[in-house]
């Protein structure tokens, strides 16, 4: 007999961890951290141990105790056991946002993990250019080993122990199997590339799964093309995201691109604009606004990294020469004349060290892009401001003390605080842009990556399964009015 369990995204948004139970198999749909329980316990500073193996996220109700699934050396490091087999046969991934996806940090590594190409390509940037403790996607570091010095007696931490984790791409509508499971992958339009629903069918059951979706992004003939095969399959299940099932506004991109061409083209000095690193579509927008005023965009070494993964396959996306890349100053900060460094007693200006120094505080994959032409500092921002739209995260926000801004503005082009932790960092900013004098501008900036209410009622009605789970969403309540259309909507509930 086929079922479901939920162990994420109930009563919550993201953190979707969902396992389909058929007679020979198991998989889960996706593998996410859940945003809202995590920030009830955790911050920036205040994290998980690595050191407990998963005990400190199975404590904290992050991560469900399930035998046969979690990396060896985080359970024999804390003494548990380790079975020879996994216990479920795959992990389907929709997208690559952290709620969908961090936790495969800690699965084990022969557990097949189903993507589209765009979702690894992401997951190649995170894991290559991410700084965070549990950020192991492709390739699986297995700590707590010790190997024999090589002279003497005793032994030493192994650094050699990586191992490939079992990816597995997957092309639209081409099928797969896993187990006694034929699936397809459908491509939906949402706020990074490749997003993903999933069409699913045993002896016994079709299930479709949404993943994140919307209608009002570049691409919503794929959201679209997606209905029409999911109808096709005739499902006797439907798991279905609702984030803003209780809304019934959209701004889509074209109406974005247009208000900041405006917006942009009255400005006299320096365009700041915070975008979600990973929402290509977005930095499509703003590349065009830049283009339309006669700007050019500037992104940070992780945007550009990302950019240069997509570059020459085929995708819409600028190329990484179409885009200024922002130097900032990192360690020692040695650039320019205006930082120096000791040198046998003499202070010298970095502009007369050499240029292995002063890349000595960059990363390999950042010294890479370095190489490039098209690399701008905080000086080119000062001389030139009315040249660029400069894109700076929350993160970034230190770099205004270099560049000093004046007759600038600020645009937010991302979503609302939906958490404490959020509104916190929200107050920060808005101290930031004080300090410098720069209007912040965030109405009409930002298109959600998530249908309205209208559009994901009038989606599952075409679809029209027999059994509807509604997960990704704090109003569960919206979706009884499907009752009416002879569809059973059924409140899913954690498992334990």
């Amino acid at each position: 007999m086929t079922s479901i369990d939920f162990f994420g995204g109930v009563g919550e948004i993201g953190g979707n961890k969902i396992r389909i139970n058929g007679n020979q198999s198991s998989f889960f749909l996706d593998f996410g951290m859940g945003f809202s329980h995590a920030n009830d316990y955790l911050s920036e500073f205040l994290q998980p141990r690595k050191a407990n193996g998963i005990c400190d996220f199975i404590k904290l109700g992050l991560l469900p105790y399930i035998d046969g699934i979690y990396r060896e050396d985080y359970l024999r490091h804390v003494g548990l056991p380790y079975p020879n087999e996994p216990s479920v046969d795959g992990v389907l991934i929709s997208h690559s946002h952290v709620d969908h996806m961090a936790y495969v940090h800690h699965l084990r590594e022969d557990i097949p993990i189903y993507l589209s190409n765009e979702s690894y390509l992401i997951l190649k940037a995170l894991e290559d250019t991410g700084a965070a403790s549990f950020s192991e996607y492709l390739h699986l570091k297995k700590s707590f080993y010790l190997e024999p010095k090589k002279r003497g007696e005793g032994y030493i931490r192994s650094r050699a122990n990586v191992v490939d984790r079992d990816i597995q791409i997957v092309k639209p509508y081409q099928k797969f199997e896993i187990g006694d499971f034929n699936l397809k992958s459908a491509p939906v339009d949402h706020s990074l590339p490749g997003a993903s629903a999933f069409i699913g069918e045993n002896d016994e059951e079709t299930i479709v799964y949404t993943g994140d979706l919307r209608f009002h992004g570049r691409h919503p003939e794929l959201t679209h093309k997606f209905i029409k095969e999911a109808r096709k399959a005739n499902p006797s299940i439907m798991i279905s995201e609702g984030t803003r099932i209780d809304k019934e506004d959209n701004v889509n991109e074209i109406e974005i691109e247009q208000l900041a061409v405006d917006t942009v083209s009255m400005c006299k000095g320096l365009v700041v604009v915070n975008y979600p690193v990973r929402d290509l579509d977005r930095l499509l927008t703003f590349y065009k606004v830049a283009e339309d005023t006669g700007r050019k965009l500037v992104v940070s070494l992780k945007q550009a990294y990302i950019l240069n993964l997509f570059s020459g396959k085929g995708y819409e996306y600028p190329g990484l020469g179409d885009v200024m890349i922002y130097k900032p100053r990192k360690g020692w900060g040695l650039m320019g004349d205006d930082s120096f460094a000791c040198v046998e007693d003499e202070w010298l200006c970095a502009s007369d060290i050499t240029s292995d120094q002063c890349l000595r505080d960059y990363k390999k994959w950042e010294r890479e892009l370095l190489e490039n032409d098209n690399v701008l500092t905080y000086h080119d921002l000062q001389e030139d401001p009315q040249d660029y739209i400069f894109r700076c995260d929350f993160f970034e926000l230190k770099e205004l003390i270099d560049i000093k801004p004046t007759n600038g503005v600020y645009i937010k082009s991302s979503t609302e605080p939906f958490d404490e932790q959020m509104e916190i960092n929200e107050k920060k900013v808005e101290n930031w842009l004080k300090l410098f004098n720069l209007p912040l501008l965030n109405r009409g900036f930002h298109a959600s990556g998530h249908a309205n209410g209208r559009e994901i009622l009038e989606m599952i009605r075409k679809i029209n399964p027999d059994k509807l789970y509604p997960v990704h969403t704090t109003h569960q309540d919206k979706f009884l009015k499907l009752q009416e259309d002879g569809i059973e909507v059924i409140y899913p509930e954690l498992s334990g």
